[in-house]
Order: C-alpha cells, then sequence, then structure tokens
C-alpha cells in the first residue's frame, strides 16, 4: 500500500479540529455545524487528497480490474449472478419488511400463545424473533442460494479472512472516528431514550448478555448480506459501481429510523462497500458495527439505568 498522500503535521492538525468540532457541536449544535462547515474549507485540501486515495482511487482500482476481466469475457457473456442476486434480494428484503418484524411475533403470540404475553422473557422473545428473521432472510437464504449456483463458493461472498490482520488496524482507524461522536451524543436524552432498543437489558446479566448477542447477530446478518452476497457478486459486471448499487437498499432499510441516521447509513454503506470489496472481507465491517452498537449500549446504560443489577434500574 502506498503512503498516504497527507503529511503527518496536517493529519494531526485536522484530528484535533475533528475533537474540537465535536465537542463545540454536543454543547450547541448551530456553532457546530458552523465549525464543521469552517473546517472543510480549512482542511479542503488534505482531505480531498485522503478521499481520493482512500475511495475514489480504491474504485478506480476496481472499475480497471473489472475492464480487465471482462475484456476475457466471450461476446455473448452472460452473468447470470447479478440476476439471480438481485432478483432474490428484492424478495429476501420484501419478506423481511413483511414479516421479519417483533409484530409479526406479538401477532402470532398473541394468537396462539395469549398468556406468553406475561412471561418475563416476553420481550425478549421478540427480539430473538427479529434477530432470528434477519439470520434466516440475510444469511441462511443467501448462503443456500450461492451453494445451490454452480461453480460458487462461499468465501467469495466476502467471507474470506485471509489477510484479515493486515487490514485490521483500518478497523481501528473507523472506529476512533466513530467513537467520539458517539460518546458525545451519549448524552442527550433522545439518545438515552432510544438506546438500548431491549428497555430490560439491564434487569439482569442474562438480559444483557442474551440481548447483546441477538444484536450482534443481526449486524452480522447486515454485513453478509449487504457487504457480502448482495456486492461481491456485481463486482465483475460492474466494478466500484456495485457499491453504489448496494448503497441503495442498504439505506432503505433505515427509513424508520432518525434523519440523519438514514443519512450516515448512505456514507457508511459506501465506505464498508468500499473497504469489503478493497479486502475481499466484511469481517472488519462486522467488527465496526459490532463494537459501536455495543459501545452505544453501554454509554446509554451508564447514564440512565446503571448496568446489569444496579438498583439504579426501576422497572
Amino acid at each position: 500500500m502506498s503512503p498516504l498522500p497527507v503529511a503527518w503535521p496536517w493529519l494531526l492538525a485536522l484530528a484535533l479540529y475533528y475533537v474540537a468540532a465535536t465537542a463545540v457541536t454536543h454543547l450547541h449544535k448551530l456553532a457546530g455545524a458552523g465549525a464543521v462547515v469552517a473546517g472543510l474549507v480549512i482542511f479542503h485540501r488534505p482531505i480531498g487528497r485522503l478521499l481520493a486515495h482512500t475511495l475514489v482511487g480504491a474504485w478506480r482500482r476496481l472499475n480497471a480490474e473489472a475492464h480487465e476481466a471482462r475484456a476475457q469475457d466471450p461476446p455473448d457473456h452472460f452473468d447470470y449472478r447479478v440476476v439471480v442476486v438481485m432478483v432474490t434480494t428484492a424478495v429476501m428484503l420484501t419478506l423481511i419488511e413483511y414479516f421479519g418484524d417483533r409484530d409479526t411475533f406479538r401477532m402470532v403470540a398473541t394468537r396462539w400463545v395469549p398468556s406468553f404475553s406475561h412471561h418475563r422473557y416476553y420481550e425478549l422473545s421478540g427480539f430473538a424473533y427479529w434477530s432470528g428473521a434477519r439470520l434466516l432472510g440475510y444469511v441462511v437464504l443467501p448462503w443456500i442460494t450461492v451453494l445451490a449456483m454452480p461453480g460458487e463458493r462461499l468465501r467469495d461472498y466476502g467471507l474470506r479472512t485471509t489477510g484479515f490482520l493486515r487490514h485490521l488496524w483500518i478497523y481501528g482507524v473507523l472506529f476512533l472516528i466513530v467513537l467520539l461522536p458517539v460518546v458525545m451524543v451519549s448524552f442527550t436524552k433522545s439518545f438515552q431514550h432510544t438506546y438500548p432498543f431491549y428497555k430490560l437489558a439491564a434487569r439482569s446479566w442474562t438480559d444483557f448478555l442474551i440481548w447483546e448477542l441477538l444484536y450482534s447477530l443481526q449486524f452480522f446478518a447486515l454485513e453478509v448480506f449487504f457487504r457480502g452476497y448482495l456486492l461481491h457478486p456485481l463486482r465483475h459486471s460492474l466494478g466500484a459501481y456495485a457499491i453504489f448499487t448496494m448503497a441503495v437498499p442498504y439505506c432503505m432499510i433505515h427509513y424508520n429510523k432518525p434523519l440523519a441516521e438514514v443519512l450516515g447509513a448512505v456514507v457508511a454503506g459506501v465506505v464498508l462497500g468500499t473497504l469489503s470489496l478493497h479486502t475481499g472481507s466484511i469481517w472488519c465491517g462486522v467488527l465496526i458495527h459490532v463494537s459501536v452498537a455495543l459501545s452505544m449500549d453501554f454509554l446509554s446504560l451508564h447514564h440512565t439505568a446503571g448496568y446489569p443489577g444496579n438498583p439504579r434500574l426501576v422497572l
């Protein structure tokens, strides 16, 4: 990998400004927005060089590789994988949208086992259904589809582990970039009201650990599906444009969340998609998603109910 095209003093200054702008944003949103705009003006050259090196450069390499690979194809070549993946993606996303949420669980439980609504783990069971539906729709069914296609291998769909440790530093950098804003926003009431999604997570260590496992599994499922199954088969035909194709449905599954999170999903989808195609692996994306999500839950509990068994929790 070539050295970064930005001098270390510029990088240090950019990092310090980033910390300061984040702190100002926490104290006063309007002033923080102004600081961000000012920062983009001041640091537009090093930021542009970094983006060109880490994103645009990667996209150009991916397009060049795809062009060379397509040049070897016969004139009548038809990549059936694109059709299979796109059609099954539409079907799986539809099934999860209509049947994969906790409303379906509540409807079935109310109809067939009405007494279960009073069970200690009724709410947690709903989240188990929610997480399980995503494992089924985002992992099991796509993997069955891959295995059913002649000559296809699961490891070619972002599941490679070769070189994982070599790229681990990328995970560390991205995690640190995201962590500071998360710490800042964790002091707000809206954040504390939202996380954890499972409101009884601090009731006991059993509740907490099972919830975090379910939560982590659905993030694993998201990465398998969007940064693996949907992305890698399109690489040959679309090159880097496969990343932006994937980012569209990934953004849309966030539509029931705050606007900032939906728009952030576009950026995250592009960055994590680029990382997945660059490394051939989804595992850095899984680590980032899970570690940020667990950090958000820990911070929210720290500010509110406390950790499992803490007497501050009022049921």
